[in-house]
């Protein structure tokens, strides 16, 4: 990263209501950090695929969630999701859902209060819940018939058709309030959130395809606050959309830092300055908040492939990180846990990957 990225300026839409954005400029320090070599030691016929997943338990645990074990599968229709467990000192443990029926194609792994496992396939439209000693409690959708004449890879019409209680098309991520109820990121065809409580009861939904507030253009993560504010990673509307638990939508905020203009893409060509959605700077696509009791967001883009440190108001407080494939480097975060401010794991795609970094922000 270069050094004069420290000079750098901010500008953050803030958004109360639907009231017009208020604008603040401040400098964004970058924060200098580690990547802790060789974090996950895997057993030597063990191999990552991209990295779609990574989160934490109590104990220190690592959970990956990989699109591997394709490998003996075609291109199109592999069964590409593999859950791994790693103990605090990254020693492999186990394989959790060897040959589960839900396993299609990996998008994250979440950790909930009580140490359950929650992975989220994008291939099957399914959200499957594990005790910790990894035993399935809990479905959520239903993947398509391997049987039915219509099975085919899913449309993204547009409009998109009317979304069904209960089903999921093409579903990203998962969170919890404080009572136990579950939010879901219906994220790339149906564009809403669904809710359901801690029985798993399903009890509303919201959000529709577009641009306004309280619409959605790819939700692609999802996290919630000590408050229960529920925040939305709407990638392809490059913003962040704060919602309660009803759905009613509170305020929005977008990530714009200056790009460096030397800064390369992870892969394929430099995008134009005026792209939009899911390639430009700042589009969120993977969020997550530390523990109490003084939270702090982490977003990640893929292009230039920084993370941002932010307040949960949307005040970027620093950044870090650029494109590429040498550590300290990042290839499509796809997802981030943070089990404290200061030590975060970010899962990469591109890089196959999931690198442990330990941040040293300047004392106050």
């Amino acid at each position: 990263m270069p050094s004069n990225l420290a000079k750098f300026g901010i500008v953050i839409g803030l958004c109360a209501g639907l009231s017009a954005p208020a604008l603040a400029q401040q400098p964004v320090p970058v924060i200098p950090f580690d990547s802790v070599p060789e974090p996950l030691k895997l057993p030597p016929d063990l191999y990552l695929g991209e990295a779609a997943g990574v989160a934490v338990n109590s104990k220190g645990h690592v959970f990956v969630f990989s699109r591997g074990n394709s490998a003996h599968g075609p291109a199109y229709g592999a069964s590409a999701a593999q859950l791994l467990e790693f103990d605090a000192n990254g020693k492999y443990l186990r394989e959790i859902g060897k040959n589960l029926y839900a396993w299609a194609f990996a998008h994250v792994v979440r950790v909930d209060p009580h140490d359950n496992i929650w992975a989220v396939d994008k291939g099957s439209d399914m959200i499957v819940r594990f005790n910790p000693q990894g035993r399935v409690t809990l479905v959520f959708g239903r993947k398509q018939e391997a049987s039915d004449e219509d099975t085919a890879p899913v449309k993204h019409p547009n409009p998109p058709a009317p979304a069904e209680d209960g089903r999921f098309r093409q579903v990203t991520d998962v969170a919890w309030d404080k009572a136990g109820d579950t939010f879901i990121s219906d994220g790339y065809i149906n564009s809403r959130v669904a809710k359901v409580d801690k029985t798993g009861k399903w009890l509303k939904s919201w959000g529709s395809k577009g641009t306004e507030p309280g619409q959605f253009n790819t939700l692609h993560s999802i996290a919630i606050d000590a408050q229960d504010n529920v925040y939305i990673a709407d990638r392809g509307n490059r913003r962040v959309q704060v919602f309660d638990t009803e759905g009613k939508f509170l305020r929005q905020f977008t990530i714009d830092v200056p790009v460096p203009a030397d800064a390369q893409p992870a892969i394929g060509n430099k995008p134009p300055a005026s792209v939009q959605g899911t390639m430009a700077p700042g589009a969120p696509w993977a969020l997550c908040i530390t523990p109490g009791p003084h939270q702090v967001m982490y977003a990640s883009d893929a292009y230039p492939g920084r993370v941002y440190k932010l307040s949960l108001d949307g005040k970027v407080l620093g950044m870090f990180g650029e494109a590429g494939k040498q550590p300290k480097q990042f290839g499509w975060i796809h997802e981030i846990a943070c089990p404290s401010e200061n030590t975060i794991w970010v899962a990469e795609l591109l890089n196959w990957r999931v690198q442990k970094l330990i941040l040293h922000p300047a004392k106050k």
